[in-house]
């Protein structure tokens, strides 16, 4: 069984940062496209940001020049800055490893709450 383990979620005021780290068995992460996912209370699960095993990135809309995503294959881990917060990005937040046709990994969650 694949873990991804996750740290860095918490509560912090409308405005502020967070860094939100994901580590990856050793034997996948190269291979892997690492995203980070959110879901909010009655809401179904979205792409937040994710970085292919090249190094580029795609975010969603609603991050974009706000979060940045990057990887350290060096360490397995794979990072979410998330800066300039809104109570909307409240959720919790998800990171998959994904390899097409081989796997679809995920950890299991970390709270974000961001208060007005």
């Amino acid at each position: 069984q694949v873990q991804l383990v996750e740290s860095g979620g918490g509560l912090v005021q409308a405005g502020g940062s967070l860094r939100l780290s994901c580590a990856a068995p050793g034997s996948i992460f190269s291979f892997s496209t690492m995203g980070w996912y959110r879901q909010a209370p009655g809401k179904q699960r979205e792409l937040v940001a994710r970085v292919f095993s090249d190094g580029t990135t795609n975010y969603a809309e609603s991050v974009k020049g706000r979060f940045t995503i990057s990887r350290d294959n060096s360490k397995n881990t794979a990072y979410l800055q998330m800066n300039s917060l809104k109570p909307e990005d409240t959720a919790v937040y998800y990171c998959n490893a994904f390899w097409l046709g081989n796997y679809n990994y995920w950890g299991q969650g970390t709270q974000v709450t961001v208060s007005s």
